[in-house]
């Protein structure tokens, strides 16, 4: 008897895209930093949670790429919240601006080896991990300089746009059997 798992690609670029979209609305000061309470559960249930789950069931799938991917994304949204989280419950100090710019570096780092990948892949999926690099690496560059974070708000926002888009493209494309959405194969 043989088990199908369905594209767990969707699930894990909207999980992603939702919690990205919610988080850099609060860094391009369209709504307030007070706004960050709501961002906290999306990372640790939708960002965190069910982008693990998506790379798991691309590991079952044999995807490296996507294991990857969502599996590393979905640790960093909860790594993410869970430091805002002790942070603001006063059982850590607040991590100082120099570290948080070495932690979204490497996130760079990271994403841009992964994008390197990417030039094999649909042109969506290249838009957003060029996209999502040049985000990590201005939000390094905005711990310092205030219109550089803020300016990191709206390219995130274009990020988060991007993954949403491939997932919206992804599920109308297979539920319509034929590509209403293009990606750019």
């Amino acid at each position: 008897m043989s088990e199908k798992i369905a594209n767990p690609g969707p699930l894990g670029l909207a999980a992603f895209g939702l919690t990205t979209l919610i988080l850099n609305f609060v860094n391009a000061e369209i709504i307030p930093a007070e706004s960050l309470g709501m961002v906290l559960p999306m990372g640790i249930f939708y960002g965190g949670s069910c982008q693990v789950f998506a790379g798991m069931w691309e590991m079952k799938k044999g995807n490296t790429f996507g294991a990857t991917a969502f599996t590393s994304y979905g640790a960093f949204w909860l790594g993410l919240a869970l430091m805002f989280l002790l942070q603001f419950s006063g059982l850590i100090a607040p991590v100082p601006k120099a570290g948080l710019a070495v932690f979204l570096g490497a996130w760079g780092l990271f994403t841009a080896y992964m994008t390197v990948a990417t030039l094999k892949k649909p042109k969506a999926l290249q838009v957003v991990f060029i996209s999502l690099t040049i985000l990590f690496f201005l939000l390094a560059i905005g711990q310092f300089n205030h219109t550089v974070h803020t300016v990191a708000g709206y390219e995130g926002i274009f990020t988060a746009l991007s993954a949403l888009y491939l997932s919206a493209a992804e599920v109308i494309n297979e539920t319509y059997g034929r590509e209403v959405l293009p990606i750019g194969q």
